[in-house]
């Protein structure tokens, strides 16, 4: 069965993102076509970049490294969930994402984002650019919530009922093109 890691992209104490994260959770798993798994980058205690190699070699000198890689490795494609900080994506994603690189290769990516002002729409558009350089494959249809409306006090989520069919039709996506992807993963 195919395997969808719904990537939490963000570490910080107080976070919203695990309410987000286990939405995006419940509706994957009724979605049926995939198994999905949530993976919470607060659980690999990543440190800044610090392998000597890159990881283009494959050649990971550390513990950390090596279940990230391991745990990146033995998914098939990506729903990420994502603040937008200061008009980007927090630096434990982008570090994350920098750790691994085969890994991520020939894999599909949908996005979930989240913000105040551009409710997540500029941390996903700088997080798009960032799949393609570790060949990622971006899916187009893609969430945006509103911590203004989709939040209660910015603090308790409660998504407008809206966005249920717009992250159907991107887990759709995600796994559609996890299928045709899947031939180049082998080679």
């Amino acid at each position: 069965m195919t395997r969808i890691g719904i990537i939490l992209g963000t570490t910080r104490p107080g976070r919203v993102g695990p309410q987000v994260a286990q939405w995006v959770e419940k509706a994957a798993r009724t979605h049926g076509a995939a198994d999905f798994e949530l993976v919470d980058l607060a659980d690999y205690h990543l440190p800044l970049f610090d392998e000597p190699r890159s990881p283009r070699m494959g050649a990971y000198e550390h513990a950390h490294t090596r279940a990230w890689s391991t745990k990146i490795a033995e998914l098939d494609g990506f729903v990420f969930v994502t603040p937008e900080y200061n008009w980007s994506i927090p630096a434990a994603l982008k570090n994350a994402i920098d750790f691994v690189y085969n890994e991520w290769n020939n894999k599909a990516a949908g996005f979930v984002g989240y913000g105040a002002s551009a409710n997540g729409v500029r941390a996903v558009e700088h997080l798009r650019s960032i799949a393609g350089a570790v060949q990622l494959s971006p899916v187009y249809t893609q969430v945006n919530l509103s911590l203004l409306t989709d939040f209660e006090q910015y603090e308790t989520f409660t998504p407008a009922e809206r966005h249920d069919a717009v992250l159907q039709r991107m887990l759709t996506e995600v796994i559609a093109r996890t299928h045709a992807l899947a031939p180049l993963r082998r080679t």
